[in-house]
């Protein structure tokens, strides 16, 4: 290649590599601190909160944001979309343990509609100073009695994560140890109860220590923890996530 070239193909190369994105630190303790924010303990590295709370300086941040459910207390945002919320009969399907309302994510327009509103959470994500992003209810087809599939979860996934990564952030899968989300762009997983339901196995296999265990039962902790304790960030936390709850690690 000649010479005079060359500083054109680097400035090509640069402009195509797009933001850098990192992964959490594996192995380092993780606090799950989506019911309120508090001061983190000093041995936590790596700090879940909402997304409409603002990440804890000197530690790595995860944003956690709803994207394949309606939150409880933003009812009013899905008023103006009536069409993106799943519906049976015309009733919509609800998530009962925690009274969330499915979005319908089954054609490519209506994941195209609802990737701008869940995109634009995600960008507020990077904004803040966020670096990753957990999208929660990636398994939200194992409620919807059949209406959707796990194909279109991954299609969803897809754009959500395009959609981080050009954001510069890393993005968690939540869930589903069944799912090598690695495939779909996924960078490390946030596993909740994996422990009670042998699942931590799973998720190490695909991320190997980029994984962030949360148990909600004492028993469930002690087995995570004698099993992945020296690998994985493990916390027990109370299923209500206080922000004065229960915390213990390994």
């Amino acid at each position: 290649m000649p010479a005079a070239l060359l500083p054109v193909l680097g400035l090509v190369l640069a402009l195509g590599a797009g933001p850098v994105v990192t992964p959490p630190p594996g192995g380092v303790d993780v606090d799950y601190q989506l019911g309120g924010a508090v001061a983190p303990a000093p041995n936590v590295g790596v700090v879940v909160r909402d997304r409409r709370a603002a990440p804890e300086p000197g530690r790595y941040n995860v944003c956690y944001v709803n994207g394949f459910q309606t939150q409880p207390g933003e009812r009013r945002i899905w008023r103006r979309h009536p069409g993106l919320v799943l519906r049976d009969r015309g009733r919509p399907v609800v998530d009962e343990a925690w009274d969330e309302r499915l979005l319908d994510i089954r054609t490519a327009a209506k994941r195209e509609r609802l990737a701008r509103i869940v995109g634009r959470w995600i960008d507020r994500c990077a904004r803040d100073g966020y670096d990753a992003v957990e999208i929660d209810n990636l398994d939200s087809f194992s409620r919807s009695h059949g209406l959707l599939r796990p194909r279109h979860a991954k299609r969803f996934a897809r754009l959500l994560i395009a959609r981080a990564h050009a954001a510069g952030l890393a993005v968690g899968q939540k869930n589903w140890a069944g799912l090598d989300g690695r495939r779909l762009g996924f960078d490390f997983a946030v596993a909740e109860e994996c422990g009670r339901y042998d699942e931590c196995g799973r998720y190490v296999a695909s991320y190997g220590d980029r994984v962030l265990v949360v148990e909600y039962r004492r028993r469930d902790f002690r087995r995570a923890c004698a099993s992945y304790g020296d690998l994985l960030g493990v916390v027990l936390r109370d299923r209500d996530l206080r922000p004065d709850g229960r915390r213990a690690w390994c």
